[in-house]
């Protein structure tokens, strides 16, 4: 029977999930206090953490890192409010499998649920690592014009805006060659998704795409599963292990946030681009390996580079060709196009018929800002599916934020905007915009957001990119759409 630990402040949650769950057949427990969940995890194993990610104690991030140290194997899901899908989106980049938003709804949780635990039966049997099979990567080739294939077979669509088509033809472009790839965005833009059209339209078509998260490992993992080992080589090694370029071998390997690896392993990644050897921890017997390196990062990596945080000939080495992904909220014209396709695959997970959006529901999704870009786009179609009884997904049933929003009056916003108050929220003020002028209200907020950390961070771009959450292109673009010049 496998055990899941649920942690989350709010008691009724947590009875409601104990009983849910426990009539699905799950083993349950749960505490109100991350330090509680923690000394739990210390005394047994369970296959699955549920973790609302605003604690009393401790903030979602630091429980997932912790959780992660103490039981590398174990499946984490994050509860969020819908107001934090921004941060939620991070922890999936630092290994959570998934988050869920507030309200939970029992079939949405428990497919997650179940999901998870496959994942995680998978991966004790697999490198931690996404592999696509030979065989799955020669038959996702007959997918023509349609898209390309994930790993896990899902369809890559590009979209038909002027961005989508560029990107579009650099894949063209570059993915019949071997050479290296820097692929940069935000967090969400599908980065992975991009890496395997890479892969199925190369001449590696046939051999193995091995995608690893580089952010999602300790320093001490990273070296194993990059580079395997051999038993006996450190505390825990009971036999030998091959690792992600042996894995990959004659195909392509995707390092996604590629600049979170430790020094250490920074520096034997820079053999193996230079020699195309590896090394076992723990062995003295060299392993040639023919892979194509493919990265990711969500942050600027030249000025790591500079900062002394990643090496400067491994950066030279793979930035052969780099292509950047626009967030969603500059793709407007694709939105509906991956909605659709979101629609498709949540009718197939939900087993449901949904035909389609009515028009309210599209225009509050075409204006809607989309801080986690299409994984959170995908998120709110399959809980849209889930909830609609009807032919088509209508407005009501789509996040308050999104039927709603609500954009906070700074002091210093330009242009006649009437303040009202939400009655849900006493002494809050809000700005009421009609949806013709939705997006110039969120073009000024955002304008007025980024002058204020400009200003804070005395002007230096880096410093105010981080902040803000964003690489330091987008910054660029930003600066330049709104003509502020510094």
């Amino acid at each position: 029977m496998e055990k899941i630990l649920i942690i989350d402040d709010n008691n009724d949650i947590c009875l409601l999930l104990e009983r849910f769950l426990g009539k699905q057949g799950y083993k349950t427990a749960s505490v109100q206090r991350g330090e509680d969940g923690l000394v739990l995890l210390r005394k047994e194993s369970f296959e699955l953490v549920i973790c609302d990610f605003k604690l009393p104690d401790i903030d979602g991030l630091e429980m997932l890192r912790r959780i992660k140290v103490m039981h590398p194997t174990t499946a984490v899901i994050i509860i969020t409010g819908y107001s934090d899908v921004r941060v939620a989106v991070q922890t999936v980049k630092h290994g959570a499998y998934d988050y869920v938003t507030k309200p939970l709804y029992p079939d949405e949780i428990l497919y997650t649920i179940k999901g998870a635990l496959e994942r995680r039966s998978q991966s004790l049997t697999q490198p931690a690592a996404t592999v696509a099979s030979p065989a799955k990567a020669t038959s996702t080739r007959a997918a023509g014009n349609k898209g390309s294939l994930a790993p896990d077979g899902k369809r890559f669509i590009f979209g038909k805006s002027r961005v989508a088509e560029q990107l579009q033809k650099h894949i063209d472009l570059i993915a019949p060659t071997d050479m290296s790839v820097i692929i940069t965005g935000e967090t969400g833009t599908g980065k992975e998704f991009v890496a395997n059209a890479i892969h199925l339209k190369s001449k590696r078509a046939d051999k193995s795409f091995v995608a690893i998260d580089c952010g999602a490992l300790s320093k001490e993992l990273a070296g194993s599963e990059l580079f395997g080992h051999v038993k006996g080589a450190f505390t825990g090694a009971m036999s030998d292990k091959a690792g992600s370029f042996e894995f990959a071998n004659g195909g392509t390997l995707f390092l996604d946030e590629i600049g979170n690896l430790s020094y250490d392993n920074q520096i034997k990644l820079l053999r193996v681009l230079q020699e195309r050897k590896i090394r076992r921890i723990g062995s003295n017997q060299d392993i040639a390996v023919d892979v194509r390196i493919i990265v990711a990062t969500n942050e600027d990596l030249r000025e790591a580079v500079r900062q002394g945080r990643f090496r400067e000939d491994i950066y030279h080495r793979i930035d052969e060709f780099e292509i950047h992904l626009s967030p969603l909220r500059e793709r407007k014209a694709d939105i509906m196009i991956f909605a659709e396709h979101f629609l498709e695959l949540a009718n197939r997970q939900l087993e449901k018929d949904i035909l389609g959006f009515d028009d309210e529901a599209k225009e509050k999704l075409k204006e809607y800002y989309w801080h986690g870009n299409l994984r959170e786009l995908q998120n709110v179609v399959k809980r849209a599916v889930l909830l609609t009884s009807g032919d088509y997904v209508e407005a009501d049933v789509l996040p308050h934020e999104i039927i709603t929003p609500q954009y906070f009056a700074p002091d210093d916003t330009a242009g006649n905007v009437q303040v009202s108050f939400d009655p849900a929220r006493p002494g809050v003020p809000v700005m009421s915009q009609s949806a013709a002028n939705l997006k110039s209200v969120s073009e000024n907020a955002e304008r007025v957001a980024i002058l204020k950390v400009l200003e804070k961070t005395g002007y230096n771009k880096t410093k105010a990119a981080e902040v803000l959450n964003i690489d330091r292109k987008t910054l660029y673009n930003k600066l330049k759409a709104y003509d502020i010049h510094l």
